[in-house]
């Protein structure tokens, strides 16, 4: 969870910033005398939205390090067994999954884990201090699983253009919503006046909301592929199971015996179309009902 809301606020701000300055910049120059140029709307849309997700995707390391005040674990010098327990199970697990060995880094918190990074050989996996009194090493291996296989799937990378297909277009039709009102509705003539800027904003709100309904739909399945993908390098789906559990509060003999697989109708309540992980139950279904891992 943290991972994402990280890379969509980073997001957020870095595109409106981008927006802004272009268009004060006059590089917007989409609006012209015979109304909207579309093709230089789109083209002035694109820049802007997938600038933004890329400029968040190469701060993610760094943001997530400054907001949760994560701190590396030297693989040389590690201060203790324990430190050199994570750094060696991730390392493992980075060579089982084909990819480069991540930075291993530590935060205070309650139990949570993430990984980041704009690469899948230079990325970053975190623990929090909470999970790591709270679970069995066992456990804790599945969860660096899961991080490794996130990094592994290339999750990042794929979010970032869905990001920026997304932002295109809510750059794209906000404007276009904004000229219309402007023109239709305040019966402006000259150039634009106040009805389009105000339109503009409370547009790429509202679209920004509906979209992140997209992204969000995305990441919760990624995550279904990231625990499977964790059961997969551990050789077997308990400990994620188990993992999951815990993590719930749950106990696994108490698990309801039919759910809804779906992220959606799961968790219940029309929040969940914005949550980015599916329910604890439903992902703990899916690990058991896999035919394959």
């Amino acid at each position: 969870m943290k991972r994402i809301v990280l890379f969509l606020l980073t997001n957020i701000a870095v595109m409106v910033v981008l927006s802004a300055t272009m268009n004060v910049l006059g590089v917007g120059r989409f609006l012209t005398a015979n109304g909207l140029d579309l093709t230089q709307l789109l083209i002035f849309s694109a820049l802007v939205g997938f600038t933004g997700s890329i400029i968040s995707l190469l701060m993610s390391k760094w943001m997530a390090k400054q907001s949760t005040g994560a701190r590396v674990i030297d693989p040389q010098r590690p201060a203790n067994r324990r430190e050199a327990w994570l750094v060696d199970t991730v390392h493992q697990l980075a060579d089982r999954a084909g990819i480069g060995h991540p930075e291993v880094a530590i935060y205070e918190g309650e139990p949570n884990a993430f990984a980041t990074g704009a690469f899948k050989n230079d990325a970053l996996v975190a623990v929090s201090t909470g999970l790591l009194e709270s679970m069995t090493e066992e456990e804790v291996a599945a969860v660096l699983g899961h991080e490794v296989a996130h990094i592994a799937n290339g999750d990042m990378i794929t979010l970032t253009l869905i990001q920026g297909v997304v932002n295109t277009f809510v750059v794209f039709f906000a404007r276009i919503v904004g000229y219309f009102v402007d023109k239709v509705v305040f019966k402006n003539e000259r150039d634009v006046g106040i009805g389009y800027y105000v339109t503009v904003i409370v547009c790429e709100i509202i679209f920004g909301v509906l979209a992140s309904i997209i992204v969000a739909w995305f990441s919760r399945q990624r995550e279904y592929r990231a625990d499977a993908g964790a059961a997969s390098l551990m050789g077997s789906r308990e400990p994620m199971i188990r993992a999951l559990a815990r993590l719930g509060g749950l106990q696994p003999g108490d698990l309801p015996k039919s759910f809804e697989a779906s992220g959606i109708s799961g968790s219940g309540g029309i929040s969940a179309i914005f949550s980015t992980h599916p329910p604890i139950q439903a992902r703990i279904h899916a690990l058991q009902t896999a035919q394959t891992i």
